[in-house]
């Protein structure tokens, strides 16, 4: 009987800790000066979990929201957001012609790829995108800048969003990720 409590147990922590390998993650973020606006430069990381990558094989299209924030720091309270920006990508696999599409959500523009990892890819490199102008800041005022990933489960089918509620599987958003503003 004990023996398959601790089976039980250690499945399940062996199954969260897995579950925390599809998370999408920021590698890397940084904002720079161009022409007197911030731009946002990042690298983000997708992995999807084994279900994830069946459901898009199998016709379902899968949806993330990169979301930016411009915080203004202050000492006696939270931060307050100057800024929201939001960069949303749809995947799609077609089938019968074997290709991964991704679709920027903001611009219309649709990219085909042959490979998941190379459409993963082009999701996860943000160059160049516009912030804010540096006139819009306030001089010695401190900022910090705060970027997340989120898998938009939301935009699943409705069979399928009842199965997504308890599956870690299904959590493939990342944490958010903050530094702070040069200006």
């Amino acid at each position: 009987m004990w023996h398959a409590v601790l089976l039980f147990v250690l499945t399940t922590l062996l199954n969260a800790a897995h579950a925390n390998d599809f998370k999408a993650e920021v590698k890397h973020a940084e904002t720079n000066v161009q022409h007197g606006e911030y731009v946002l430069v990042a690298d983000l990381d997708y992995h999807l979990s084994p279900q994830a990558q069946e459901a898009l094989e199998n016709g379902v299209p899968l949806f993330w929201r990169i979301e930016v924030k411009l915080q203004k720091q202050r000492d006696y309270f939270w931060n307050k957001t100057e800024l929201k920006q939001i960069l949303r990508y749809r995947l799609h696999y077609h089938a019968l012609l074997n290709m991964y599409r991704v679709r920027n959500e903001n611009t219309g523009a649709v990219n085909s790829f042959s490979t998941l990892s190379a459409a993963l890819n082009n999701m996860g490199t943000i160059r160049d995108f516009l912030l804010i102008s540096t006139k819009n800041l306030t001089s010695q005022t401190l900022y910090a800048v705060a970027i997340k990933v989120y898998f938009e489960d939301g935009e699943l089918p409705l069979p399928l969003q009842t199965q997504v509620i308890a599956n870690p599987q299904w959590q493939l958003s990342s944490e958010w990720t903050l530094w702070n503003l040069s200006n």
